[in-house]
């Protein structure tokens, strides 16, 4: 995607358009994939553990949740948004569901829809969303 779109527009500070020095495809047409395996694999750098998670569920071998899900990822989030010294917390201020965390967050929802736009203008189609019920659950702590 980075080499097919060059012009999302200018970016509210603290985001970006990053293009990594990666090499694009020469010739779309040529690329024959084959079946992909049944596991992906993802560590963290500084630590030597690997996760092997299972490509269909998306879950550990031991059936846990992988380290990189939405979940596991928005309740660290909560953690932090709790801790953050630079605000007065209230009642109630705390989003209690991902979905209302991320749509409280403003300046990424515009982005976002900046991005959308540059998809369309560039060709690329509409981005695919997915179910809303799967940004619908607790942030639990």
């Amino acid at each position: 995607m980075s080499h097919r779109m060059e012009d999302v527009g200018q970016l509210p500070t603290p985001y970006r358009h990053n293009r990594p020095l990666l090499s694009g495809v020469s010739d779309a047409e040529a690329r024959q994939p084959g079946k992909s395996p049944p596991f992906s694999v993802n560590w963290v750098t500084g630590s030597t553990d690997l996760e092997m998670i299972n490509a269909t569920t998306g879950r550990r071998s031991c059936g846990g949740p992988s380290r990189l899900c939405k979940h596991v990822f928005s309740v660290r989030w909560a953690r932090l948004y709790s801790r953050l010294s630079t605000r007065t917390p209230s009642p109630g201020d705390t989003p209690s569901m991902y979905c209302e965390a991320k749509l409280g967050a403003h300046t990424y929802q515009a982005v976002k829809q900046q991005l959308f736009r540059a998809f369309q203008k560039a060709g690329l189609g509409t981005w695919v969303q997915k179910p809303p019920e799967q940004q619908q659950f607790l942030l639990t702590l």
